[in-house]
């Protein structure tokens, strides 16, 4: 009987039958954590997250997380986007694997995001949308 791994999904091979079968096991997403800023730019009057501060906002993210010692592979990643078509509701961003999306002010919400939801794992009502 030969085992190997592709693309996470683990394999048995039976010689005797010449078959594949896939065998039960969770696949393990490369980061724990990864939010998404939109840092999206748009031609005025229209309502954009860029003209909201969202690259500051991201950066700031970025940094306390790092600070934190919470960065790289296993636990959590801090990225820019391009438009995530929420603008009218921002400025936003989504937390994954979650799929919770939250719009911010200033850092002090920032700060509440990462410390609930990011590390404690509790979704921040005042802020999802």
């Amino acid at each position: 009987m030969l085992r190997y791994t592709r693309r996470l999904v683990i394999f048995q091979a039976d010689a005797s039958h010449g078959s594949f079968a896939a065998l039960a096991r969770p696949a393990m997403s490369h980061y724990r954590k990864h939010v998404f800023f939109c840092c999206n730019q748009r031609e005025a009057p229209e309502k954009c997250c860029a003209n909201s501060g969202a690259l500051d906002m991201q950066q700031y993210a970025k940094g306390r997380i790092k600070a934190l010692g919470l960065n790289g592979p296993g636990h959590v990643r801090i990225n820019k986007a391009g438009c995530l078509d929420r603008c009218e509701e921002g400025p936003v961003l989504v937390v994954y694997p979650d799929a919770v999306w939250y719009t911010y002010v200033d850092r002090d919400d920032i700060d509440e995001i990462i410390d609930r939801h990011v590390v404690g794992g509790e979704i921040v009502e005042r802020l999802k949308i």
